[in-house]
């Protein structure tokens, strides 16, 4: 299982005075911290994890966390909604590059699987925390995970021209059928596992654009 979260670490405050703002302490502070959630999250598991484990890895004390966050589960909904803002800004890319190249609605959705999957497997931590730890974290956690997928349903459907309640509701069942296949293969970190799931999920909803099960008016 991949422990860490990839791509450039936040930045860190340089040693001894400095000119930033308070408010620039803190954004940087949050960020190195919900990134030291998402690593910890891949090793040991929402349940596993502790304050501690986050600030060793954030190198933030422990009273700059709790001038930023009330408690564990507070600093795991910054995270979970960092994941969310990292997800969100891959897929407008795939969609403004699908929606430029006029394709058919099959090649729209080509585009944005293969983004999200890549967006997942480019940050595991994240990918975990978003996707596996969220169950661990309770109801509120939970309630935030279903709303994505309602809006990432409802994307879908406007991404694709979907019209009426059959094709819409297709639409929701297509985004809980890729979460759960992809769960697994991020639960274990095999990231070649992950990308192997976008070409049969492609595929099979050019099936369902045939059939006519996605009414893409």
């Amino acid at each position: 299982m991949q422990s860490s979260v990839s791509g450039p670490s936040p930045r860190r405050l340089p040693r001894g005075r400095h000119a930033l703002s308070r408010a620039e302490v803190e954004r940087v502070h949050r960020d190195r911290l919900c990134a030291a959630m998402a690593e910890a999250m891949a090793e040991k598991g929402y349940v596993g994890t502790s304050v501690e484990d986050v600030l060793k890895r954030a190198r933030v004390s422990r009273q700059s966390f709790y001038g930023l966050f009330s408690s564990k589960l507070d600093c795991f909904m910054a995270a979970f909604g960092k994941a969310s803002e990292l997800l969100s800004r891959r897929l407008e890319v795939a969609v403004g590059t699908s929606e430029g190249g006029q394709g058919d609605p099959a090649a729209r959705f080509e585009s944005v699987v293969t983004a999200y999957l890549e967006a997942l497997a480019s940050e595991p931590g994240y990918a975990r925390l978003f996707l596996v730890e969220v169950y661990a974290a309770g109801p509120e956690a939970i309630r935030r995970r279903s709303e994505i997928q309602r809006a990432l349903a409802e994307a879908l459907a406007g991404l694709m021209g979907v019209t009426g309640a059959e094709g819409e509701f297709a639409c929701q069942v297509v985004v809980g059928a890729v979460s759960s296949m992809v769960t697994p293969a991020i639960a274990a970190g095999d990231m070649e596992a992950l990308r192997a799931i976008g070409p049969p999920i492609i595929e099979h909803v050019r099936l369902l654009l045939r059939s006519g099960a996605l009414d893409a008016g």
